[in-house]
């Protein structure tokens, strides 16, 4: 019989890809989805996150509303601070960008524990992953290791955190959801980019690795092809929109692209 698990769910790529590993790899059987709401300026992810419950056909997924709780900078939870834009990915800097929120994925898997130990689970899953990091601390295998021993001592449990992600280039994670069923699809409803604005045409860290990803995994980002096909945006210029030119954005249904792309 296989495992019932939580997952802190964003609706971004990362956690979207971490609900179908869940299904799929880990087998669980039961998928309790946990999403912070959190004074995030951009209500999007939400939207997406609650997208990716119903897809997943999640046991509980609960919208935890905690306000604007978590001081800082970052121009993700504060309107006065400017969002970095970069030219491309070749342009991005390294080291720690603005949008970190500190904190912030202490509080999020602390909060995690709270719920499992309440619905009597010990697997914790979680999409950070050192490749896109943006230099945050606590996006790396350290802290989760020492968070995971936290959790275990302050709570006399034996959580366990899963990040399946964490050692993976963004086009490993792409090509990781190509081979789960619905999960390349699902996509097309995930969220990354930091202005909340859809389509995804702005030049953040965290849009710019995504595009990057999928370019070097050679297949089109299926939230851009759903943008295209609802008239939305022109086709990016890289090679992995190659084979679309040509065709007619009638033509297909999001799926038929999906599955045309090599998608399971």
């Amino acid at each position: 019989m296989g495992k019932a698990v939580l997952l802190v769910l964003s609706g971004g790529q990362d956690s979207t890809i971490c609900a179908y590993w869940a299904k799929y790899r880990l087998g669980a059987t039961e998928i309790h989805g946990l999403t912070f709401e959190y004074g995030q300026l951009h209500s999007i992810e939400l939207d997406a996150a609650k997208s990716c419950a119903d897809a997943v056909d999640m046991a509980s997924h609960e919208i935890m509303k905690l306000g604007p709780v978590l001081k800082g900078k970052s121009p993700l939870t504060n309107s006065d601070e400017a969002l970095e834009q970069y030219e491309d990915h070749g342009s991005l800097p390294g080291g720690l960008e603005k949008t970190f929120v500190p904190g912030r994925n202490a509080l999020f898997l602390t909060l995690a524990a709270n719920r499992a130990y309440v619905l009597g689970l010990n697997d914790i899953i979680t999409g950070v992953c050192e490749e896109d990091s943006g230099g945050y601390p606590d996006c790396r295998q350290t802290f989760i290791d020492s968070q995971q021993q936290t959790l275990r001592l302050a709570n006399e449990k034996e959580f366990e955190i899963h990040t399946p992600l964490m050692l993976m280039t963004k086009a490993e994670s792409v090509q990781l959801a190509m081979e789960l069923p619905g999960c390349y699809f699902q996509l097309a409803y995930s969220h990354t980019s930091y202005d909340g604005a859809y389509p995804p045409t702005g030049k953040d860290h965290a849009t710019l690795l995504r595009e990057k990803g999928f370019e070097e995994a050679g297949v089109p980002d299926p939230l851009v092809a759903r943008a295209w096909m609802e008239g939305l945006m022109m086709l990016p210029s890289a090679p992995n929109y190659d084979w679309l030119r040509d065709e007619d954005p009638t033509t297909y249904t999001l799926a038929e692209l999906c599955e045309k792309a090599g998608a399971k």
